[in-house]
C-alpha cells in the first residue's frame, strides 16, 4: 500500500508529489509537511493492528510511516524509539502535583530523541539510492545521523560548531562519519550543509529542512498516545470518559522547533485517523538566551526574528530555527503556550532529575525547568497529567552537569579521615 502520496507547504499550502521536490517549498521556502493517505490507511488499519506488534522499537509504527523499514539484520536502526516512561511522584509532590511523568529518550542508540528522526533519514535516503547523507549538528543530530548510518553502512557527513561538546564530537568519529568542524555558529554549518549537497548531490539532514526529519520524531507522539491508552484504561467508564478529564499536558523543550512540531504532526496523524478524540496539550520550552520562537509566539504572529542565541543548552542553541512557524502553531494550536528559562534554572533541573535516576543534558532539564515555572505560575494545576521529555543523556554534556551539583571531596584513604568528614 502507498501511504506516503505528497507534500503540502507550511505557510501556502500549495501541495506536491513526491518526486516534484525534495526539501522545502519552492514557492515560498516554507517547510513541507508529508501528505499520507488517511483513507487507505483507515481501511487497513485500526489502533490494535499497532500496539498489538511484538516490534519495540519506532517501526513499530509502520503503517504511518512514509517509508519502508530497511530489511536485513536487526541494526541499531531497528532499536531507535520505543523508550520507556517513568512515573515521578516525589517531585509532583514537590510542585503540587498529582500525575507527573518523564520519557526518556536517553535509552535510544545515540542517547538522543534525534535517532528517531536519523532513522527515518537514512531509511529513505537508501530508498532514493543517496550515496552521502549529509547534516549540520551542535552534537546530537550528527550523532545520530552517524550511528543510523554505520549501522546499515550509509556513508555520512556531519559539519558541526567547533565549539560542540567533546562527548558528542567523540560519537561522530567513533560511528565513523567524515566530520568537519566549522569556526562558527550551527546557523553557519546549517547554510554550509546546504551549500554542499547542492554542489555535490548529498542528500540533507537537516532539521526543519527536510520533511522526512518531523516523520521521525512524530514516533515520539504515537508512543505517548499508546503509553497514554495503557496507563489511563482504569480511568475510562461509560460514565467517566477519558475525554472528561484534564489533557494530558507535554513540556517539551524547543531549538530549532523540529521536535515539538514533529510531536504535533504525530498527534495530527492520529486525530485525522479518528484515534484520538483531542489533541494533549504541548508546551514549549526555550532557554532565555535562545528564545526566537517564543519571542514569535509572545507576540501573536508567525514571523520567527532571528536571536543572538547563548545558552548552556547547546542542543537548543539557535540564531534562526529552521521549523519555527509549525514549532509556534504545535502550542497554539493545542492550547499550549511557550516558556522561557535561565541557566541556572536548566542547571538546578538537572541537579533535581538526577535522584529520580535520570541523568539528562542540558535540553532535556530545559523541559523539566519549564514545567517547574509552570507549575509555580498555575499553567498546570494538580489535577493535570503531565508528562516531561527528556530529550537527551547528560553523558552528552558532562561539563554541564558537572556546574549542576557540587564537587565530590577528596580525603586520604584513611578511616579516621573518614570519620573526620562524615
Amino acid at each position: 500500500m502507498t501511504k506516503f502520496i505528497g507534500y503540502r507547504c507550511s505557510l501556502c499550502g500549495k501541495e506536491y508529489l513526491p518526486g516534484q521536490v525534495t526539501y522545502t517549498c519552492p514557492s515560498d521556502g516554507g517547510n513541507l509537511d508529508v501528505v499520507l493517505d488517511y483513507a487507505a490507511i483507515q481501511k487497513k488499519f485500526q489502533p490494535d493492528d499497532l500496539v498489538c506488534r511484538d516490534e519495540s522499537s519506532l517501526w513499530r509504527y509502520l503503517p504511518l510511516l512514509p517509508v519502508a523499514e530497511p530489511g536485513g539484520e536487526s541494526t541499531p536502526l531497528h532499536a531507535a524509539g520505543w523508550t520507556p516512561v517513568f512515573a515521578l511522584p516525589r517531585l509532583g509532590q514537590t510542585l503540587g502535583l498529582k500525575y507527573l511523568w518523564l520519557k526518556d529518550e536517553s535509552r535510544n542508540p545515540t542517547a538522543s530523541f534525534k535517532d528517531r528522526a536519523s532513522a527515518i533519514v537514512v531509511a529513505r535516503a537508501r530508498e532514493i539510492g543517496a550515496e552521502v547523507v549529509v547534516t549540520a549538528s551542535t552534537g546530537n543530530a550528527g550523532a545520530a545521523l552517524a550511528g543510523m548510518s554505520a549501522a546499515i553502512g550509509q556513508k555520512a557527513v556531519i559539519f558541526a560548531p567547533r565549539t560542540a561538546p567533546q562527548a558528542k564530537i567523540a560519537q561522530l568519529l567513533v560511528f565513523g562519519a567524515k566530520v568537519i568542524l566549522v569556526d562558527g555558529t550551527y546557523d553557519d554549518a546549517f547554510d554550509l550543509t546546504i551549500q554542499a549537497a547542492n554542489e555535490f548531490g548529498w542528500y540533507c539532514r537537516n532539521t526543519g529542512y527536510n520533511p522526512f526529519t518531523a516523520e521521525g520524531k512524530k514516533t515520539a507522539a504515537f508512543e505517548i498516545w499508546e503509553w497514554w491508552l495503557n496507563e489511563h484504561r482504569s480511568w475510562h467508564t461509560a460514565d467517566n470518559p477519558l475525554d472528561k478529564h484534564p489533557p494530558l499536558t507535554i513540556f517539551v523543550s524547543v531549538g530549532d522547533g523540529n521536535i515539538i512540531s514533529g510531536l504535533h504532526k504525530g498527534f495530527k496523524d492520529l486525530y485525522a485517523l479518528g484515534w484520538i478524540n483531542r489533541m494533549p496539550r504541548i508546551i514549549g520550552v526555550q532557554a532565555e538566551g535562545s528564545a526566537a520562537i517564543a519571542n514569535a509566539f509572545r507576540a501573536g504572529g508567525e514571523t520567527i526574528t532571528p536571536v543572538s542565541a547563548k545558552t548552556i543548552a547547546d542542543s537548543i542553541s539557535v540564531d534562526l530555527p529552521r521549523d519555527g512557524v509549525r514549532a509556534v502553531r504545535a502550542a497554539r494550536e493545542t492550547g499550549g503556550t511557550y516558556i522561557t528559562v535561565k541557566d541556572e534554572d536548566i542547571l538546578a533541573a538537572i541537579a533535581a532529575l538526577g535522584p529520580s535516576g535520570v541523568f539528562v543534558e542540558p535540553a532535556g532539564a530545559a523541559a523539566y525547568a519549564g514545567l517547574v515555572q509552570a507549575a509555580s505560575q498555575g499553567v498546570v494545576g494538580a489535577d493535570d497529567p503531565v508528562l516531561v521529555l527528556n530529550t537527551g543523556s547528560g553523558l552528552k554534556d558532562v561539563r554541564a552537569a558537572m556546574q549542576a551539583v557540587p564537587e565530590a571531596p577528596v580525603i586520604e584513604p584513611t578511616l579516621q579521615a573518614l570519620k573526620k568528614f562524615l
